[in-house]
């Protein structure tokens, strides 16, 4: 028997192709749903998108893309950029999702992956929630589904006691479901998609049913390998995947620009000071970074050791963020080296012993040497001290 309907434990306000609410964020939400927080940007490419559009797909994938990437509309509306970085590698994740291929967005920690697969979601269905987070315990009925053990033991298995996955939830509707940190589900759990993606079915063995996906319905993933608890892709799963590597920014600008992007929409959710008043310490904190991480300083004069963390743009901006904070509960408001100077060696500092000789290094040979750093040079000694 197949079946493909929605399951009936599903919110009937998403029932068939109606999309899910994509009105202003309430103001006291502390992270807005992509498709909340740019509903406006959202209603203003699909009002004047008249390109063709896949099945159930609420923009183009030419909008979708200027969604992401940003870009000025017929009318004058502005689309902020949502991922800084080469276009040729979102049109090819948009391109992917228009095919039967599942996207697999690879890439070391920082690169915006989870960002870029929650924006593709909401630019594409309307719905970024339906998500799998993994982690070393998710279990496959996180991606396949589950039971309310309750109604179960009361009348036996039924389409009642089912309790469906994101993904199974994202196969009935025809939307993008998300799979995030996928090598760190255990590898049976993972090879619980083969079938999904490969026969775009889910068999319910106990009621002698199956869920097809209909016309609409792909799955976006994203994987690093740098963390420890990493359990590699079978060959046969990874066949399912079209891999869309996103790179770490190629320069110092477009990664200051990135982080300040990011802190200032951090930010406004927080109260926290504007970003413009702090730059410099964003471009110095995006420097020492970088520089630690390439193992060379920008000139390319001096090799540097690198520390054991990944020092990822994301770790840039939580550190930023932090530094925000300080400036705004215990200073001026005015971000200054004092007030990221802390966070940066928490962030460099992970292995006591080996990343605090390298820091020191650093720190001596040179920052301490580098003309009108002396301020951070201090405020760096003394976080240490």
């Amino acid at each position: 028997m197949s079946v493909s309907a929605e399951p009936t434990s599903v919110d009937p306000r998403r029932n068939g192709s109606a999309p899910a609410d994509t009105g202003t964020a309430r103001t006291d939400t502390l992270r807005p749903h992509a498709e909340h927080a740019f509903a406006d940007e959202l209603a203003a490419l699909a009002a004047q998108d008249d390109r063709p559009r896949p099945a159930r797909w609420r923009l183009s994938p030419w909008a979708v893309a200027t969604y992401l990437l940003g870009g000025t509309l017929p009318d004058g509306t502005v689309i902020t950029p949502k991922y800084v970085g080469p276009r040729r590698v979102v049109e090819v994740a948009v391109t992917t999702l228009a095919t039967d291929r599942a996207l697999l967005l690879l890439g070391v920690p920082g690169t915006a992956k989870t960002w870029v697969s929650e924006h593709l979601a909401a630019a594409v269905s309307g719905d970024s929630t339906l998500l799998v987070q993994g982690t070393a315990g998710t279990p496959e009925e996180a991606i396949r589904y589950g039971w309310n053990y309750a109604r179960l033991l009361a009348h036996g298995p039924s389409r009642d006691a089912l309790v469906p996955s994101p993904v199974m939830r994202a196969m009935a509707e025809g939307r993008t479901a998300r799979v995030e940190e996928l090598t760190r589900i255990p590898a049976d759990v993972q090879d619980s998609l083969i079938t999904i993606l490969s026969e775009k079915t889910l068999p319910i063995p106990e009621l002698g049913q199956e869920v097809q996906a209909v016309r609409g319905f792909n799955l976006i993933a994203t994987a690093n390998d740098r963390d420890r608890g990493v359990n590699e892709l079978s060959s046969a799963l990874r066949r399912r995947f079209n891999t869309v590597v996103l790179p770490l920014p190629e320069t110092p600008e477009a990664e200051v620009d990135i982080v300040t992007r990011r802190v200032e929409q951090i930010g406004r959710s927080l109260d926290l000071p504007a970003v413009p008043d702090g730059v410099d310490e964003i471009r110095r904190v995006v420097t020492v970074f970088r520089e630690l991480r390439d193992g060379v300083t920008a000139d390319g004069r001096t090799k540097l050791k690198s520390p054991s963390g990944t020092l990822s743009t994301a770790e840039a901006i939580s550190v930023v963020t932090g530094g925000l904070a300080l400036a705004a509960h215990f200073g001026d408001g005015v971000l200054r080296a004092g007030d990221v100077a802390a966070g940066v060696l928490g962030a460099v500092v992970r292995d006591p012993a080996a990343d605090r000789v390298v820091w020191q290094e650093y720190l001596e040979t040179v920052v301490r040497e580098r003309d009108g750093w002396a301020d951070f040079y201090r405020a760096c000694r003394e976080a240490g001290a």
